[in-house]
């Protein structure tokens, strides 16, 4: 389960950026998730909970905002949501659209601090 890798990587992040800000307390980490990031949701929020246990971080939440998959037409030059991740077809003029620019993503976005 590379889900408690990656709970144990956001955790370290924060507990510097906490150390950075003379030991404040970070009660929320916020994350965006791509669709195609590879992640499954609840078992990061599990895993986090489980690595946060006798930390600083105890206690505190994770949000997790889900990113869904977009991409790029070059046949009609058209932006558009993909509806289904099992499919990278153009819904405008049916070509395989490959250029994917949106769903990958796996990012910190804000730490909820109380001085």
């Amino acid at each position: 389960m590379h889900e408690l890798s990656i709970a144990m990587s956001i955790i370290e992040m924060a507990e510097q950026e906490a150390e950075l800000r003379g030991g404040a307390q970070i009660v929320g980490i916020h994350l965006k998730v791509g669709d195609l990031a590879g992640v499954v949701k609840e078992a990061l929020i599990s895993s986090y909970e489980l690595a946060t246990q006798e930390t600083a971080l105890a206690g505190s939440r994770l949000l997790i905002e889900s990113v869904p998959v977009r991409g790029h037409c070059s046949t009609c030059e058209k932006d558009h949501t993909q509806r289904s991740i099992q499919s990278f077809c153009c819904p405008q003029c049916g070509t395989p659209s490959l250029d994917i620019t949106q769903g990958k993503e796996l990012e910190v976005v804000a730490l909820e601090i109380v001085q």
